[in-house]
């Protein structure tokens, strides 16, 4: 990553508009102002599930070590089949862990159990199902086995030098499983990202508190704790700050002195609390963006820092759907980039819209929607109802977002449309 300035960055954006940004420019800034965080720690395997890998893992060992049987059968001389029939002799048993150490000789065979070390020799194992036996004799039937099948040839999942994952990768339950065959008892992962958030607004209330009249429970401190804790960082929870400049500074500044990232909601809009603006780019180089997209218009973004210190900052919007749609398709993937991830755009299908959707052209619109299998088995989708980005029932109905692009138009009942889906990620 360079270490370019924001007001650099958005001077090479053609058409740079704050007050109507499209959705990828908005992205595009804030990917190539974000930067990595590079302190690592060696973890045990037991302990890395959801880490960030820090550095390419080369595998020490071939895996498998050995040639061995992928099947229970009988392992012989490929070169020996000839057409119909085939009898071979049984000289012994070749179990996994204790391998066949004898000669197998012209028209013999070692039975063999799966996993089981192959004797030397011997290429291709025919399975115990397509065979015959008759005492230490077994026939194999006509066209069960070509020479060379059933066999796992050493290193043929990995090779001794080769890289088996590579830095940037999500440790998975699969990855940990390889990492262990591999014999790598502890692995360097990135230190976990540290992200501060708070709610502004003179209106929320805590969980536990009374509400009084025109005020409301704060539920984006909870929505974003669940977001954040899924993508497995360390959360610092400043709760609810009011709208008083002094409050909200000292607020930003604790939250940038002890994290990596900042996260608000409210207070970036329109007419919202002026001095929420003004204080933000005090502290720092901030953008302040109206991006064409619905929900979620109105964005802040930049960099604050305090005392020595300094940390990236995303000011979403304060309604509750608006606050979530702003996250996945802009903080999510900034974070991951922090962590040091492959941070890939989150995948996208293609279903059929089971009815109309009205949309305006020049700008994006993310909808709540129910993916279904319809009843020619294809993928099918529906809105939740009341689109509006308060109504936060319509994110907990929905199993999906229909993301809808800046260039389209109305949606008519049949068309295709992209959906992601909340599997995994809400």
């Amino acid at each position: 990553m360079t270490n370019r300035s924001l007001s650099d960055i958005v001077s090479c954006v053609t058409g740079y508009d704050p007050e109507a940004l499209p959705v990828e420019q908005a992205q595009h800034i804030i990917r190539e102002f974000l930067k990595p965080v590079e302190a690592l720690e060696k973890v045990a395997i037991r302990s890395a599930l959801g880490r960030v890998l820090a550095q390419d893992m080369v595998s020490p060992i071939n895996v498998p070590a050995h040639d061995n049987s992928a099947m229970d059968g009988y392992a012989f001389r490929g070169a020996e089949l000839q057409p119909g029939e085939n009898a071979f002799r049984v000289i012994g048993t070749s179990y996994a862990g204790q391998a066949f150490d004898g000669t197998v000789a012209a028209g013999e065979c070692v039975q063999i159990m799966t996993g089981a070390m192959m004797p030397a020799g011997c290429d291709t194992v025919v399975p115990q199902e397509f065979v015959k036996t008759d005492g230490e004799r077994i026939t194999i039937l006509p066209g069960a086995v070509q020479p060379g099948d059933n066999r796992r040839l050493q290193g043929e999942d990995l090779s001794a030098g080769k890289v088996a994952l590579k830095r940037g990768a999500i440790l998975r339950p699969a990855h940990l499983g390889l990492l262990a065959s591999l014999g790598i008892a502890e692995v360097p992962v990135r230190r976990k990202l540290r992200v501060a958030f708070f709610s502004t607004g003179d209106e929320l209330r805590s969980l536990g508190e009374p509400l009084d009249e025109g005020s409301v429970y704060d539920s984006n401190r909870y929505t974003i704790h669940g977001m954040l804790t899924r993508l497995g960082c360390d959360i610092i929870d400043m709760g609810v700050v009011r709208d008083d400049p002094a409050l909200l500074e000292a607020a930003l500044r604790s939250a940038c002195e002890n994290a990596d990232a900042v996260i608000t909601s409210g207070g970036v809009s329109v007419g919202a609390a002026d001095y929420t603006k003004q204080i933000m780019a005090r502290l720092g180089e901030m953008n302040f963006w109206k991006i064409g997209m619905r929900p979620g218009r109105p964005m802040a973004f930049g960099r604050i820092s305090s005392n020595g210190k300094s940390a990236f900052l995303f000011g979403l919007p304060g309604n509750p759907v608006a606050v979530m749609v702003t996250f996945y398709f802009f903080a999510r993937e900034a974070l991951l980039q922090m962590m040091g991830a492959d941070a890939a755009p989150l995948p996208m299908a293609r279903v059929k819209s089971l009815s109309p959707i009205r949309k305006k052209a020049g700008r994006t619109e993310y909808q709540r929607g129910i993916v279904s299998r319809g009843t020619d088995g294809d993928l099918q989708v529906s809105l939740t109802g009341s689109q509006g980005s308060g109504i936060l029932r319509s994110m907990t109905d929905a199993n999906c977002i229909v993301v809808l692009p800046d260039e389209r138009g109305n949606v008519a009942s049949g068309d295709s449309v992209d959906v992601m889906m909340f599997e995994g990620l809400v």
